[in-house]
């Protein structure tokens, strides 16, 4: 072929993938306002990120622990796990993130769904106390959680009983959140740092099974970086959760960070045939999160490292989860 009609080609075939490549607009499924000692970037810096990056939708919670500044520590820590001080249930933290909501224009207030996460999940008053705080905000709380129940080294660290989502005090939650038609984001690991099976499967799947009228959004799928540091990949996960989404209409699926790899995507950014299979069998039940936490200078980068896995969906399937499936499961009197 003449030098000239094949650099043609590679022209036409450059701006082809260039005409045909996707733009998405996104919706955040898992986003807090604040960090582990309550301080925030603050909402003006949130707003530009979203604009920034098309992140059309938020859901916006607090955290629902703050970490302790020990008498015996001379300089704060930065993060939860900076030093073996205790943290201890904050129930402030749905304050914050009220007061920041309400301040917004009613345009922007559109764009952010704030979820109830400031109460102990050990505690049977906690239905009372969400109850309390939906009456005293009337259509402004859209969802519960996230709720931290097994949570790494966070739940040794946490002041009190050791949280289960499968517990007395959750169950009076789940009633609560169908009678208001919210949805509940759980943080509940699938097992432990060493064990290679799902250890911890019971505590999340029981609820399923009890309380087919709540909708459960299982945050990350029960995985964790702090198990991921110890065990690289779990081998279980894919027939688990495949056999859980059969299961469990009521079952939907968080892919935040610690799921993009090695699940989502290899070492090289090759999306995974099986899971995108998975994700194809059951369109409406995944959505992106970013986990950020108070800071949002990487938003658009945490929600755009999940393209390469989108482009390999089908592009309807990949518009939902990236962002109408979030909207989905908010109340439907919205």
């Amino acid at each position: 072929m003449p030098l000239f009609r094949l650099s043609f080609a590679c022209l036409l075939a450059l701006s082809s993938a260039y005409v045909n490549a996707r733009e998405y607009a996104y919706s955040d499924a898992h986003l807090h306002y604040v960090d582990f000692f309550q301080e925030t970037a603050g909402m003006p810096k949130l707003l530009k990120a979203m604009d920034d990056n098309v992140i059309e939708h938020v859901m916006i919670s607090g955290i629902p622990v703050a970490k302790k500044w020990h008498e015996d520590e001379p300089k704060r820590p930065r993060y939860y796990a900076g030093d073996d001080a205790d943290a201890y249930w904050y129930s402030a933290t749905d304050v914050i993130v009220a007061a920041a909501v309400n301040k917004l224009t009613p345009a922007q207030r559109q764009r952010f769904h704030p979820f109830l996460s400031g109460f102990n999940p050990n505690d049977k008053n906690s239905a009372t106390h969400i109850q309390r705080m939906l009456d005293l905000n009337p259509g402004l709380w859209q969802g519960i959680g996230e709720v931290f129940t097994r949570h790494d080294d966070l739940t040794a660290l946490t002041s009190g009983d050791t949280p289960r989502a499968n517990n007395e005090a959750m169950t009076r939650i789940y009633h609560l959140a169908a009678e208001n038609d919210l949805s509940v984001m759980l943080h509940s690991n699938i097992t432990s740092k060493r064990e290679k099976n799902p250890l911890y499967l019971s505590e999340i799947e029981e609820p399923l099974r009890n309380h087919p009228h709540t909708r459960f959004i299982w945050a990350h799928a029960g995985t964790s970086a702090e198990v991921h540091r110890h065990q690289t990949q779990l081998d279980f996960l894919l027939p688990t959760l495949t056999r859980m989404l059969e299961a469990y209409p009521n079952l939907f699926i968080d892919l935040s960070w610690s799921m993009l790899t090695p699940y989502l995507l290899d070492a090289q950014g090759k999306p995974s045939e099986a899971w995108l299979k998975l994700v194809e069998r059951f369109p409406d039940r995944f959505m992106l999160g970013s986990d950020v936490v108070g800071r949002f200078n990487k938003l658009g980068k945490e929600m755009r490292s999940f393209d390469p896995f989108l482009d390999a969906l089908p592009e309807q399937v990949a518009r939902k989860v990236a962002r109408d499936n979030f909207l989905a499961i908010l109340p439907r009197n919205r």
